[in-house]
Formats: structure tokens, sequence, C-alpha cells
């Protein structure tokens, strides 16, 4: 009897027990380099790259490796699109916000101004409209797309001086990751500027900026942001949750076995969801630390939250008014969130309002 008659007749217990190796087993072996917009000294988002490395080298048998270079490595940080669709790297990791300079509409694949929460972008992208719309804009780009996971509603960031008003903010030059939030505190007054994390303490040291926003305790903790402005303002509006995404070059993922495919698409959910608990886990130690050592925890006023609510629909109805397929992802988005918003007043809110007035 003929391989492919046994596997016909024996079916896949019975060719394991024959000892007949899959047909995975059988194929040539598969080496991509993957790099992230990311340094290695935050173990949160870079380590959602290197989760994914491990998890495809493990459920191949080693038949498939994805070697990860911190930003600058391969290419800088912000230059991993550019390398997709010029094919020179198989995969990236990075935040889709940053690329907004090339189109708008990348930061729907992130976070934008007052949007989606970290379950609800899941939901979203996962089982609405979300990845449908966006891999079909990514393709333009030569990307499939895939969630690195999600760092969850974000803080204000870090300021060399407080904020009490909007005229607080007239002039003050801060670090922006990218994307419509820009934008939006451009239209407050706020001078953005977009440079990657490695470089932002010392630019805080030396005065040529005056703020700055990552990511949250954990993450700024690492990259030492009290030691230069002592006020941590919450929450960052622009950031409900911010969705890292693995960028895959499409011409190399559809090069790829059926196989492999599902290899890669099963190491992106473990690396997603590693990712967003490591940051649930590890956020509220780091910021009792903060706060131990002087960090000044303040909240927005009102007064900013409104003032930022209204800059942001002014940036979105300008967006909408120049682009139609970014007018009906962000139609499509709102409409989701709306429901989401229904959704959690009757179950999260309610509950965690209560938890946290318990003594429990």
């Amino acid at each position: 009897m003929d391989r492919r008659s046994l596997i016909k007749h024996a079916g896949v217990a019975g060719v394991l027990s024959a000892g007949v190796a899959p047909a995975v087993h059988a194929q040539a072996a598969v080496r991509w380099r993957m790099a992230s917009s990311f340094p290695k000294t935050l173990p949160t988002i870079y380590g959602s790259a290197e989760k994914f490395a491990e998890t495809v080298k493990a459920i191949s048998g080693g038949k498939f490796e994805v070697s990860v270079h911190a930003a600058g490595e391969l290419v800088p940080a912000f230059g991993v699109v550019d390398a997709l669709q010029d094919n020179t790297i198989e995969m990236a990791q990075t935040a889709p916000y940053y690329f907004t300079g090339k189109d708008a509409i990348f930061a729907f694949g992130c976070a934008v101004p007052f949007g989606l929460t970290a379950r609800h972008m899941d939901a979203w992208m996962e089982h609405g409209n979300g990845r449908k719309l966006l891999d079909a804009f990514y393709a333009k780009y030569n990307i499939v797309s895939m969630s690195a996971g999600n760092t969850g509603t974000q803080m204000g960031g870090w300021y060399r001086k407080e904020i009490k008003t909007v005229a607080d903010l007239k002039g003050l030059k801060m670090r922006l990751g990218g994307g419509l939030f820009g934008e939006a505190m451009a239209k407050l007054g706020v001078v953005a500027q977009n440079m990657p994390a490695g470089e932002v303490y010392q630019a805080l040291e030396k005065g040529t900026l005056d703020a700055t926003e990552f990511v949250g305790p954990f993450d700024d903790e690492k990259l030492g942001f009290s030691r230069v402005a002592p006020y941590y303002y919450y929450p960052g509006w622009w950031e409900g949750g911010a969705e890292l995404e693995f960028f895959i070059n499409k011409k190399a993922f559809d090069a790829l076995s059926a196989e492999n495919k599902a290899i890669v698409r099963a190491a992106g959910a473990v690396a997603a969801r590693d990712m967003t608990a490591k940051y649930d886990a590890q956020n509220p130690g780091a910021l009792k630390r903060l706060v131990a050592g002087g960090t000044k925890l303040k909240p927005f006023s009102k007064e900013l939250m409104d003032a930022g609510f209204k800059a942001s629909m002014q940036v979105f109805a300008e967006h909408e008014a120049k682009s139609p397929e970014f007018k009906k992802i962000h139609e499509d988005m709102r409409a989701f969130q709306r429901d989401q918003i229904l959704w959690s007043k009757f179950s999260e809110w309610r509950y965690d309002s209560y938890i946290a007035n318990a003594k429990v």
C-alpha cells in the first residue's frame, strides 16, 4: 500500500500509529525575520515578538523559525512598513498609528482618540468588521495583519510642569507616538513630536521635550521618565486600548503551506494574549512603586477631557471629508463601539464600580 492510500484508509490516528510522519514534518524548513519597532528593554511589547517566535518554533518542531530583531537592528523603528512593502523582511511587530504619515487609516489598526478599549478592539477586529476592513487597506502595502497584543487603556503621560487648564498645553513640546491624537493635541496648542521610545529620556532631561506619553506604569518605569518629569496624568484619552500588530509580508504569507499558516495564526493568538495579560499583571505594582518614589499622580480635568474630545471630533470630520475609506472604517468602528458601551453598562462597569467600593 502506498503512502497516499495508507493515509486515506487509516486516517490520522492510523497514520501516526503506523509511524508515517504527517505532511507538516516533511516540509522544507522555513526561516523568517521579524523587525520590531521596539527595544529589547521592554519585555511587555518586545516580549510579544519573542513569544511569537518561541511558539512558532515549538509548534513546528523547529521546522519554522522566526528571528526577532529590535528597532534599528534590521531597519529603523519607523521603517518596517517600507521594508515589508519592498519584500525586505517577512514580518514586523509595530504600532500601526506610527504610519499615519502615509495614510490616516493606519490609526484604526492601533488606537484613535476616544476609541475602543482592549476588549472592544479585540471584538471589533476578530468578530466585527475591523480585521476585514483593515486588511483590505493593508493590502496596498503588501501586508496581512494579526494582533500582537493590547496595552489596555494607557496613561496620559509625563509632564515637567503641572497641567491644570487647556492654556497650560500651549506651546508644550510633547512626544506623541503617532496617529490622529497628534493632530488633536496640535489643535490644543501642543507641539507634537514623534520619536522612538529609546530617545525620549534624554530629550526630556535636556529640556528639548516638555512632556511625553508612552504606555503605562510598567513600561514607563523601565524607561525612567519619573526621574525627569514628575507629573503623571491619566487617562490617556487618545489610547483607550492600543493594539500592537504583527504585520506580515503578504507574499511570504501566501507562500506558506496551510499547516504553516495555521502555525502563524496560532502563535499570534498566544503572543497577543500573553502581552495583554502581562500588562494587566505588571502595571499595578509599577504604579505603586512610582507613587512611593515621589511621582505626582493626577487626573486630567474635565475641561481638558472635553477640549480633547472636541478637537478629536474635528480631526475625524476633516479626514472623513477627504477620504471615503476613512469615513467607512470610522463609522463602522463607532457603531460597534456604541453597542459595546451599551453592553458594558450592564456588565463590567456596574460590577467593577461596586467592587471598587466594596471591602474585598
